[in-house]
């Protein structure tokens, strides 16, 4: 029996080998899938992906979901809401081959009819702006043709302008025709061609440039904006036109300008000049324009409702094709029997899941009605398993923050399980405000008590990563009132709950220094005394007692984590690490920094105003311990302290010759004895086949192993690739002396760096609360000093939402992000670099909800 899945450790692993009937093995991997408990090892690792058994299944799922993410993006275009994949999370069970195959048929005639109806939609779409176009460019010309085209003193009136040379030179050459006096001459009369078109408003500047330089002004221009934007059917973008008409003399002119229009992206109309042609043109445009809208509109009709109906089943078509996608990648990792017809898979497991997975797979045996079930075999193995830690929604956050720095090694202790309580605890010593921590609190709570809202919900990427840790957000706010109450701060105020233990006396002065008392026997029951808020010396007071705290903190989280060093030696059975690590690490650092603690407490517990001495200072105790042995400076702490300080000083050194040394001439040693017995070699290799094993093999599966494997070939099949046994590295004496003289440094300087590091503690605490003084003092404090009640009222109104909006965006975003990181590079460096190995191998599932969560289809 395994020992039960704690998150102490990660769970004990079990390396299996299935044989499963090759009918139901697509069932059998998508039963796997839904329970997320097996990692499957790849039996084909040098069998390229084009050469696998299930590639043309996949390249047709392929296809199929390329139709459906078409069908989202026509959606999308079209701006139909596709039922959310919520809706079936519950109700999709493991398709049928056949449904499959009927989902691949009705996409692939679904793409069609959408495709041909999009194309149709597209090309009624253009012809529409093409009519459209067509009617503005008739209704923009014909006033010019028609003023073109009145009496002669109209158009000798406007000759006088200078912009029409082009008319002003036919109007002296060209001849009446037929002794006309009117001046009702055509343009093709007078021998003169006119283009005419639409083009986009930010092109007209540089066509009219275009034009001058290439024909040299031998032309006349007129144009007229498009008050309505053109929508282009292609990318459903709005563009603004012009419509314009250009005259000029010559075919090859006229040439010239289509193929500069065209050039420039303009639209180009046949137009008639003669006034009544011209109004039969624009009757026929609006009736061909009022058919193609109404077709345009039965097809867009008919297509948004063929995108409704798709939109209803489309998430459960994609996760189906997702799912199969996945099972037919997991399949092509089998090996198979080609005699046998038999799928034969090799995955690691958590050992108490075995009985989860071999009763699903009885049921999967049972739906198929097979007589042959499915053999699950555990492998003796000599490989490192992966690493799972099992979770909970509550522990998840917390073990992602360790797996960010590194995979715990196979059943080494978990840091996580301390990181539950430590990590918001330290953010909270450096945020301690009782009102920020509330407003974080609050903000957890209310998304706790909207989970289930909010997972359905698509989040964007900061509000997610809030909602993920909202667990952790929670107990960070918890701990922060907790230390706010601890410091009395709330909002940079104090509370009064209970009375102060000084007193100050009655007869002040104003502007007059005095100094408080303390009361008879009265001390102020818990926590900071609220007097100290409004002293002078409050600085330097909450200074001193927050920086020997962060010290005396720094020293407790290194000490119980290094104490996980001892019990991981204990669970791998290495003495040595015991001897050669734990104890002279542990006797280093408390001779040092173990007595500096001791020393803070002692100085703590004395009255010094009650004694003849000043209060030494740690500090130089700590410098002068290793600079003058035995001597002290000023006043002793204590009687004996110089001899106390010697030996103290000559465990720590003494510890550092046997950390370099102990450990890599034991295993030398070691080496030495088990080669001088004839015991194999550690770079030997050793393979252990899984039909040598006496496996624990289910009752209900065990009746037909016989028949699996009846006959020498088929032994030989079956044994084939089963496991790879891992490598052992030869002794090797100088590079383990070299690792472990990195170590001892490492660990020696460590010590120093990562204690004083802890002074964050103080830091980050000062800060946050002198940032609250200050905000309080520049906005609400600002107001209620006010003599004015009116203005009092207005200015604290204006002032409070300020105040509000400034706590939340600065004080507990800002500054709590700043203090997450800070507490999280506590944990990553100081705490876990005392016993973290983080080798591990992360556990990788086949899980269906765990590709869902990757890849969402929403």
């Amino acid at each position: 029996m395994a020992p039960p899945d704690t998150f102490f450790r990660s769970s004990d692993m079990s390396l299996t080998q299935l044989y499963i009937a090759n009918e139901i093995g697509r069932e059998v991997v998508s039963a796997l899938g839904e329970i997320g408990q097996v990692q499957f090892r790849d039996l084909n690792p040098d069998t390229n992906a084009f050469q696998r058994t299930f590639t043309k299944e996949i390249r047709r799922l392929d296809n199929v979901e390329r139709q459906l993410r078409y069908f989202h993006s026509q959606m999308e275009k079209a701006a139909i809401t596709m039922r959310p994949s919520s809706d079936f999370s519950d109700t999709l069970a493991a398709p049928l081959a056949s449904e499959i195959d009927e989902l691949a048929e009705r996409s692939e005639s679904l793409e069609q009819r959408i495709a041909s109806l999009n194309d149709s939609y597209e090309t009624l779409k253009r012809r529409e702006v093409e009519l459209s176009e067509w009617r503005w460019v008739l209704r923009e010309t014909g006033g010019f043709f028609d003023r073109a085209h009145t009496q002669t003193e109209d158009i000798r009136q406007s000759f006088d302008n200078d912009e029409a040379p082009l008319l002003r030179d036919v109007e002296q050459h060209a001849p009446h025709a037929n002794g006309d006096t009117q001046g009702q001459q055509s343009f093709s009369d007078m021998n003169i061609g006119f283009v005419a078109g639409v083009i986009p408003r930010d092109r007209i500047g540089a066509f009219e440039r275009i034009l001058w330089r290439t024909l040299r002004g031998n032309l006349y221009m007129n144009q007229s904006e498009i008050p309505d934007p053109i929508i282009e059917p292609t990318t459903n973008e709005e563009i603004h036109k012009n419509v314009f008409v250009i005259f000029a003399h010559g075919k090859s002119i006229l040439a010239k300008i289509r193929k500069l229009s065209e050039s420039l992206g303009a639209s180009l109309y046949g137009v008639d000049e003669n006034s009544e042609l011209r109004r039969d043109q624009i009757h026929e445009v609006n009736t061909r324009l009022a058919d193609v809208t109404n077709v345009l509109q039965n097809t867009k009709n008919t297509l948004d409702a063929e995108l409704s109906q798709i939109a209803r089943s489309l998430a459960a078509w994609m996760i189906i094709v997702k799912k199969e996608k996945a099972v037919y990648d997991t399949l092509n990792r089998f090996s198979y029997d080609q005699a046998r017809k038999t799928l034969i898979a090799e995955a690691w497991c958590p050992t108490n899941s075995l009985g989860l997975i071999k009763s699903t797979l009885q049921d999967v045996n049972d739906r198929a009605g097979l007589s042959v079930p499915t053999i699950v075999n555990q492998i003796r193995t000599n490989k490192t398993p992966p690493t799972y830690v099992r979770t909970n929604k509550f522990t998840e956050a917390f073990q992602t923050i360790v797996n960010a720095y590194g995979i715990p090694k196979y059943s080494e202790v978990n840091p996580g399980i301390y990181t539950v309580v430590t990590f918001p605890f330290l953010f909270a010593v450096m945020f301690g405000d009782f009102g920020h921590g509330a407003l974080m609190a609050l903000t957890a709570c209310a998304m706790i008590f909207w989970e289930k809202k909010l997972l359905k919900t698509k989040l964007d990427e900061l509000t997610y990563m809030a909602f993920y840790g909202r667990y952790i957000m929670l107990l960070m706010g918890l701990f922060a009132m907790y230390t706010g109450f601890i410091y009395n701060d709330i909002f940079s105020k104090s509370f009064t709950f209970f009375p102060s233990a000084w007193q100050w006396p009655e007869d002040i002065k104003a502007g007059q220094s005095v100094e408080a008392s303390l009361k008879g026997g009265y001390r102020f029951p818990i926590g900071l005394d609220w007097n100290w808020h409004e002293a002078e010396n409050s600085l330097l007071f909450t200074n001193s007692m927050k920086m020997k705290m962060s010290v005396l903190l720094g020293w407790a989280h290194m000490t119980f984590a290094l104490c996980f060093q001892y019990i991981n030696a204990r669970h791998f059975k290495s003495k040595i690490d015991i001897w050669g690590n734990f104890i002279p690490g542990m006797l280093f650092f408390q001779s040092i920094f173990g007595y500096l603690v001791i020393t803070i407490l002692y100085k703590w517990s004395i009255n010094w105003s009650e004694t003849d001495s000043a209060p030494p200072s740690l500090l130089n105790m700590l410098i002068f311990m290793f600079l003058s042995p035995g001597t002290i400076e000023g006043d002793p702490l204590y009687k004996g302290q110089g001899p106390v300080q010697m030996l103290l000083l000559f465990i720590a050194v003494i510890q550092v010759p046997i950390m370099l040394f102990l450990k890599p001439f034991y295993l030398r040693w070691e080496h030495n004895k088990a080669r001088a017995l004839g015991y194999r070699g550690l770079g030997e290799q050793s393979r252990v086949s899984a039909l040598e094993d006496d496996g624990d093999l289910d009752g209900g599966f065990g009746g037909n192993r016989d028949s699996l494997a009846s006959d020498g070939e088929g032994v030989a099949m079956i044994a084939q690739d089963i496991q790879e046994s891992e490598v052992h590295e030869e002794f090797d004496f100088s590079d383990e002396m070299i690792h472990q003289v990195i170590h001892t440094i490492e660990f020696c300087l460590n010590c120093i760096s990562h204690t004083a590091s802890y002074l964050r503690l103080w830091a980050l605490s000062l800060a946050h609360q002198q940032l609250s003084i200050v905000l309080w003092t520049m906005t609400l404090g600002t107001a209620l000093d006010q003599e004015n009640p009116t203005v009092r009222v207005i200015m604290t109104i204006i002032c409070f939402y300020l105040w509000f909006v400034l706590s939340v965006a600065v004080l507990c975003c800002m500054e709590g992000v700043s203090a997450m990181l800070h507490s999280l590079r506590l944990h990553w460096v100081e705490a876990m670099s005392k016993h973290f190995i983080g080798e591990g191998i992360p556990f990788q599932a086949f899980s269906f909800k765990t590709l869902l969560e990757e890849d969402p289809v929403d």
